[in-house]
């Protein structure tokens, strides 16, 4: 597979994001609706990559974002600063105290157990990224003039408004102007779609976007609503990962969009909120590579499992140019990532690796 990923000494940045950073409030074991404490985090779709590919990966990145000008912004700066991730590029806005003008979202999160599934409430109306245009960040210096390899972002936040359509668009488009690899992820959620034009916006902006994309990441409910794909098969077969449907859908995406290099999405059985079946697909080349099936995953926190999936993936995918190598990177990160709470890794390489390797889960002395 030829991604022609520029040299690390052409660019400041082995790869950064585009996306919103929310402030995650975890309730730990019990329920939001209950809770009188919460655990703080920071998280999003397209930052959570980035976060991987520093603190698991050792890449250098960096996060383009925007920030409310306080205290609640200034807690997200410190938590992502702790991540190792470059806050150079966070625009911070002014605000009114109130939120009128622009806020910075909270994403409250609880884990699921069981026969209870996890369930998420956020909270991010009228934030500060969603209100920020092209003309907020530099997209000239940062790819012309610092460089940089990789660019990630998604459908997330693609659908926060319809101004950040424009500046995803924009951002991409400059990226692939100065050479720089883009991946994205379609990341379908109905509900953020519904106040600014439903799944058919949905399908306008995602499918203008997918022209510039070299990394495409989804399932088959993002290429389906976001693309108009179809995949063969019933609800039924979706549900038990109807692997030879959703082959014969890539290789309809990648006939549709020839710029994609390569497509990939994890597959996830849910048998309780705690036990899943998790593996991943990585289309490439006309094959489609399939990762290590980890049958009955155990899961302590699922959220940013499938980001930490897109890290693994884009790691792999950099420094091998295999996709079968990057697939197995990225299920093995994603299946250490959901067995630590929040959002972002705690996993390091040394440990993916012994996962991709078969280690257990004997003690380490």
């Amino acid at each position: 597979m030829e991604l022609n990923i520029k040299a690390k000494s052409e660019c400041t940045y082995d790869a950064v994001s585009l996306g919103e950073v929310m402030l995650r409030l975890d309730p730990g074991e019990g329920r939001i609706r209950t809770a009188r404490s919460f655990q703080a985090w920071e998280g999003g779709g397209e930052y959570n990559v980035v976060r991987g590919l520093r603190r698991c990966f050792g890449m250098k990145t960096g996060v383009i974002t925007a920030f409310a000008d306080n205290e609640v912004g200034m807690l997200l700066e410190d938590f992502i600063m702790q991540g190792g991730v470059d806050t150079s590029f966070i625009k911070w806005m002014k605000t009114d105290g109130i939120g009128r003008v622009c806020r910075n979202g909270l994403n409250f999160t609880e884990r699921g157990f069981g026969i209870r599934g996890a369930v998420g409430c956020s909270d991010r109306a009228n934030t500060a990224i969603s209100k920020a245009t092209a003309q907020d960040f530099d997209f000239e210096h940062i790819f012309g003039e610092l460089g940089v390899r990789w660019l990630h972002t998604g459908g997330i936040y693609a659908a926060l408004s319809e101004q950040s359509c424009e500046t995803v668009l924009a951002a991409i488009k400059t990226a692939k102007k100065y050479g720089t690899i883009v991946s994205y992820d379609l990341n379908y959620r109905p509900s953020m779609w519904s106040a600014i034009g439903g799944k058919e916006k949905a399908q306008e902006v995602n499918q203008e976007i997918a022209n510039y994309v070299d990394v495409m990441i989804g399932n088959e409910e993002d290429f389906t609503a976001c693309l108009g794909f179809e995949i063969e098969g019933n609800d039924q077969d979706l549900k038990e990962l109807n692997l030879e449907g959703y082959k014969k859908m890539i290789n309809h995406a990648a006939e549709k969009y020839p710029n994609f290099k390569a497509v990939a999405t994890t597959l996830r059985k849910v048998k309780t909120a705690t036990v899943n079946d998790w593996s991943a697909i990585c289309w490439a080349d006309g094959t489609v590579y399939q990762s290590k099936d980890y049958q009955g995953l155990e899961i302590l926190d699922r959220v940013g499992g499938g980001d930490s999936f897109a890290s693994g993936l884009i790691y792999g995918l950099m420094t091998t140019g295999d996709a079968q190598t990057a697939v197995n990177y990225g299920a093995a990160h994603g299946a250490l990532a959901m067995t630590t709470p929040g959002d972002t890794t705690m996993a390091n390489v040394k440990e993916v690796e012994a996962i991709m390797g078969g280690a257990g889960a004997r003690v380490q002395r």
